[in-house]
């Protein structure tokens, strides 16, 4: 599934087929670097980051209209035939559809910039972001001019100094200090997204859509929902009905299957499905 709306800012990955190299030389790096720049025309996308390693890539991308899937999809299609063509290679080059994490600007964006182009040092390829020139530091540190025209840097800069070299090297800063900072990517929730409670709670509308569209996973269909904890807090103070009743809104409305909640609130699966069973079709009883 896509979370897909004016704005919205994505931190993307995609990877080769069984984890192969995808980047084989530097011809292959400039053109990915081209193919970024083309599709951020014609898709209308923002790029505040990136980086390309050997099986894999980086980005962060906004989308002020909302078209995030086609065009990271026409990113990697148009990059694999290149790929194919160029290498004599023949099948996939990426390894499946890319991954894409709904990202809060204010609470993760500069966290998500220094994550990514710390890459190459914690892959251990370098030692100073400054000596990997694949990735947006060098441009957005102002080392190297016009080498991504599709990059903006303004926003990210802007979070430290009005004045452009003063912010320069304050990010510097910002980057270097990262090096043995958490990883932001500990706080994603449900696989796809990356913010606080308020912005995941600002989402619920917008996932709820899903929530009955069997195509799409399950944990993602129900990024937003009350976690258990919270459904069942009062459990030891309910009713049998009452207990009943909510064991069926944690199963049919919050996506919750059988074995879930009998782990949770320690009874067995076989009574879970019991009540959930009764539940369904006193339901019906009451619609017919």
């Amino acid at each position: 599934m896509r979370i897909e709306y004016p704005g919205a800012l994505y931190h993307i990955t995609s990877r080769g087929n069984g984890k192969a190299m995808i980047f084989l030389d530097d011809n292959d790096m400039y053109k990915f670097l081209d193919t970024i720049e083309i599709c951020s025309k014609a898709f209308n996308f923002i790029c505040h980051g990136y980086c390309i390693m050997g099986n894999h890539y980086h980005l962060l991308i906004e989308t002020p209209d909302a078209n995030l899937s086609a065009g990271i999809h026409k990113l990697n299609s148009i990059y694999a035939q290149y790929f194919n063509k160029q290498h004599d290679h023949v099948g996939h080059v990426f390894q499946g559809r890319f991954k894409a994490i709904l990202v809060q600007r204010d609470n993760y964006l500069l966290e998500l910039c220094r994550y990514i182009v710390l890459n190459p040092v914690r892959a251990g390829i370098v030692n100073h972001p400054a000596e990997y020139k694949w990735s947006s530091y060098c441009h957005t540190i102002g080392t190297i001019e016009n080498c991504s025209p599709f990059l903006t840097s303004d926003w990210i800069l802007a979070q430290f100094e009005s004045n452009h070299s003063l912010a320069r090297r304050s990010y510097a800063n910002f980057v270097m200090d990262g090096i043995n900072a958490d990883s932001p990517m500990k706080d994603i929730r449900t696989g796809i997204l990356l913010g606080s409670k308020s912005f995941m709670e600002s989402l619920t509308n917008r996932i709820s859509e899903h929530k009955n569209d069997i195509d799409i996973p399950r944990e993602q269909r129900y990024a937003c929902r009350e976690n258990l904890s919270s459904l069942f807090k009062d459990l030891g103070f309910l009713i049998k009905e009452s207990r009943n009743k909510l064991i069926f809104t944690a199963y049919s409305q919050h996506g919750y299957t059988k074995k879930e909640i009998s782990e949770f609130i320690n009874m067995h699966v076989v009574t879970i499905g019991r009540i959930i069973k009764e539940r369904q079709a006193f339901e019906a009883r009451t619609l017919s």
